[in-house]
């Protein structure tokens, strides 16, 4: 299917599609003309991208955790760096949370306070 198709069947727009093949994320086979050609297997990867997208992973990660497989196994180094990776953003997303809750509680108080 060519890139039209995809973003269609994904909702993921052109300009993503592209970008997401500049990261390496996606690795579209090329016809002799030039035009991209693309399998169902990139529509599930798609949705992997799109996933880990909204976990807060940037795409820079996401194609770390992609090269980690290769011929379907994964290597065990990828794996502990994918723990890693995973603990530093939950990491980050506790201390939002805390940063978030302050300040909820210090505008509450801002405004209960008469002047």
């Amino acid at each position: 299917m060519q890139i039209n198709e995809l973003s269609r069947k994904t909702g993921v727009s052109l300009r993503s599609l592209r970008y997401y093949e500049e990261k390496n994320l996606l690795q579209p086979e090329r016809l002799d003309n030039g035009y991209r050609q693309y399998s169902e297997i990139d529509i599930e990867q798609i949705r992997m991208i799109k996933l880990y997208l909204s976990m807060g992973l940037k795409t820079n990660e996401i194609a770390d955790l992609f090269h980690c497989m290769i011929n379907g196994q994964t290597k065990d180094a990828c794996i502990r760096n994918g723990f890693e990776k995973g603990e530093m953003k939950l990491t980050e997303i506790r201390e939002h949370r805390i940063i978030t809750k302050s300040r909820s509680s210090a505008n509450g108080f801002v405004g209960r306070l008469k002047i």
